[in-house]
């Protein structure tokens, strides 16, 4: 755990009480402050950590002009915790608690993948699969799937898990393209892929910018029109910050699909509820409270009939 560190002229209890209550832009600029760096100093250590942000960026984020929230931002914010001395995930975590109001100025939105950040990785997600030489649905039927989310103790996405039955329509099918979109300011280049059961992990492809992971799973035969098959994989993540709902994007019609989302006893949500949305531009409906229940800390949905569109499962922290 990092601290920050007591400087005359700043002092320390302001820091401090910025921290614990925000805004996001005082607490960032309290902190510039208490360390006695100028931003020209700032930018140099971000370089040091892999990170390129402007000075007028910097400058606008401690204003409250503007505030980060494409990938590069958010991994510039993690590692300004580094630099400034302060603990782990204070920033962030002012990020997230104030929802999301996109790299421009305005008043913030409800927490929740933004429709931008939702048409870009559908295009991101059709480029790499293409890329792939996967198109449509690949010729398989979903008659279930199974997803299992663990959130961990410091709220990140650490892993989730997939179980999938799938039925053939056409001759010739050997594999299955998984997609993994990660939490604002994942690295998809630190996310692994592991094929548990009925399949060996292929090719994999990612994109920085929107977090979005692709992988091959390799079934080992050739499915003729007609068959079932069963595989399982799991996604391992933990690399983005706090994390507030999970959801999935169905193309096509198929059977049922459960979600469960696993919390873990150190970082437990004070409510929980399901949503739906018929696409990414539609508003969110079909809110429904979900109870976390013990001992094992989860809140699931089942849903009987897959259906083209969006459901998930949504969070909120203290």
């Amino acid at each position: 755990m990092r601290h920050a560190t007591e400087h005359a002229d700043v002092p320390t209890a302001e820091l401090d009480t910025a921290l614990r209550g925000g805004p996001f832009h005082v607490a960032l600029r309290a902190a510039i402050a208490a360390r006695g760096l100028p931003l020209q100093r700032v930018q140099h250590h971000l370089s040091r950590h892999g990170v390129k942000v402007g000075v007028t960026s910097l400058s606008y984020w401690q204003q409250g002009a503007r505030r980060p929230q494409r990938p590069e931002s958010l991994r510039a914010v993690r590692a300004l915790e580094e630099i400034l001395q302060l603990p782990d995930e204070s920033l962030i975590r002012l990020l997230a608690e104030s929802g999301e109001s996109g790299e421009g100025a305005g008043a913030g939105r409800p927490a929740g993948r933004s429709y931008r950040s939702l048409v870009e990785a559908s295009g991101v997600v059709d480029r790499l699969t293409a890329d792939l030489g996967w198109s449509l649905d690949g010729g398989l039927h979903t008659l279930g799937h199974h997803e299992c989310v663990r959130i961990s103790a410091r709220r990140e996405l650490a892993s989730r898990e997939a179980h999938h039955i799938v039925r053939a329509h056409r001759d010739g099918v050997d594999r299955f393209v998984a997609v993994h979109h990660g939490d604002p300011g994942c690295d998809p280049r630190r996310i692994t892929v592991h094929a548990l059961e009925n399949c060996r992990t292929g090719r994999l492809r990612w994109d920085q910018d929107t977090g979005v992971l692709v992988a091959e799973l390799l079934f080992g035969t050739r499915l003729r029109s007609g068959d079932t098959f069963l595989f399982r994989y799991r996604i391992e993540d933990g690399t983005a910050g706090a994390s507030r709902e999970y959801l999935h994007r169905f193309g096509f019609p198929g059977g049922q699909y459960a979600l469960q989302v696993r919390f873990d006893t150190a970082a437990l949500p004070v409510r929980c509820h399901r949503f739906s949305q018929l696409s990414a531009a539609a508003p969110r409906s079909g809110r429904q409270d979900l109870p976390v229940t013990g001992p094992h800390h989860c809140a699931h949905v089942v849903e009987p009939r897959i259906r083209p569109g969006i459901l998930g499962i949504a969070w909120d922290w203290e």
